[in-house]
């Protein structure tokens, strides 16, 4: 019988992951289990997929607000500092935010509005139009911004980010004051040693402030690149792609994920003589149309990927086949033609009209995307996602 199922995707139930747990062995035992109970073959060129979460877990990469503390106090000493562009989340930053704020004298907190970089808005952007505010030129006081806008509450989470940051920071007996614009170079004015908070969009930031006459210029992902007093660390991406695990520690962004992906390939290869794709995902990469939130809060969406899923798609769109080249034909006739048509495609359909509207972004921010959404980031307990048929087309 004709096949009538293209890609499928299945979260799958693990144990809890703990420090110290062979990540390896566990993924490919749940796997097999899964097909065992579920009645699902293990083929090649299946998706195995698994949270950034459940690594940086069994790795114990996890740090406190005090190595937080030593590692900003080691760079910027007594000096007032510049924390610009953060992110506005309880989750992401405001544990870290405890750590830059514990041992400094004076924080001066630039924050970007109508939105942060992620799209967490302080104001809707109609408000300033309303009252006249140009987010591009114009440099906000606190009070002249609560003058403006007032007291606005975050559409999710319900929290005032301006009184919310503010309030971790003056916790600690540290000096607050707080701005808002967008321009990097707005925060020389007040001191040249700035923390960078910004994620995608960091290096432009440093190098304008840099060029600009700053001094002390570092990032988020310059902090915590390596152990403080045996914390967790993350050569690459310092804080960034960091949790929230308790009121004084954060888990970090995993690092050494290639061992892990080619190892649970290379595991269920023995196991079944059967390839898989495997990659680790964090954030998916997309936007919440109503709170306007783009979802990549996490450095990238794939820090590690076996290679097999290197590279983007190069499909054709079916409806414009069906709709222009064949448009003289249907039924049969009609699906040999566009079969035939896609076995023969090129391997490269980069600006042909045909593979209009595919939009060819990297496998693993497309496949990234799909499980994030499948685990979930609450408690349907499938951290390891398996997806099958994602490479198949229509004449498979």
């Amino acid at each position: 019988m004709e096949r009538m199922v293209g890609t499928v995707v299945r979260g799958i139930r693990t144990p809890i992951f703990r420090e110290g747990d062979n990540i390896s062995d566990m993924v490919v035992d749940s796997i097999l289990k899964a097909s065992e109970v579920e009645g699902f073959s293990i083929n090649d060129r299946d998706i195995i997929a698994i949270t950034e979460s459940i690594v940086a877990r069994t790795q114990g990469n996890y740090a406190t607000i005090d190595a937080i503390s030593k590692d900003v106090y080691s760079k910027f000493g007594d000096d007032a500092i510049g924390v610009i562009f953060p992110i506005l989340s309880r989750n992401r930053f405001a544990i870290c935010l405890r750590g830059i704020a514990k041992k400094a004298k004076k924080i001066v907190l630039m924050l970007q509005y109508p939105s942060d970089e992620v799209g967490n808005h302080l104001v809707n952007i109609d408000l300033l139009d309303e009252k006249g505010v140009n987010p591009w030129t114009d440099v906000l006081t606190e009070n002249e911004f609560r003058n403006y806008f007032g007291y606005i509450k975050h559409t999710f989470t319900g929290v005032d980010y301006i009184d919310y940051y503010k309030s971790i920071i003056e916790e600690y007996d540290t000096e607050c004051e707080i701005i808002f614009s967008n321009n990097p170079k707005t925060i020389l004015n007040y001191t040249t040693s700035v923390l960078v908070c910004d994620i995608h969009s960091r290096a432009r930031t440093k190098r304008i402030l840099k060029a600009n006459g700053g001094v002390k210029i570092y990032g988020l992902d310059d902090i915590l690149t390596s152990s403080i007093d045996g914390s967790g660390y993350n050569e690459t991406y310092g804080l960034l792609g960091s949790n929230k695990a308790t009121e004084e520690s954060i888990k970090l962004f995993p690092r050494d994920c290639q061992l892990v992906v080619d190892s649970i390939q290379a595991r269920l290869k023995e196991k079944t003589g059967k390839t898989v794709e495997v990659m680790v995902y964090g954030d998916g990469a997309f936007k919440d149309p109503v709170g306007k939130i783009w979802e990549l809060a996490d450095p990238v969406v794939s820090p590690a990927y076996t290679k097999g899923l290197e590279g983007t798609p190069n499909e054709i769109k079916l409806k414009y086949l069906a709709d222009n080249n064949f448009a003289h034909l249907k039924g049969e006739e009609l699906k040999k033609a566009i079969s035939e048509h896609i076995k023969n495609k090129e391997s490269n359909l980069v600006g042909a009209m045909e593979a209009q509207g595919t939009t060819p972004r990297r496998l693993t921010d497309l496949i990234g995307s799909l499980c994030d959404l499948t685990s979930g980031s609450g408690d349907k307990g499938t951290p390891v996602v398996y997806i099958q048929g994602y490479f198949d087309n229509y004449t498979k």
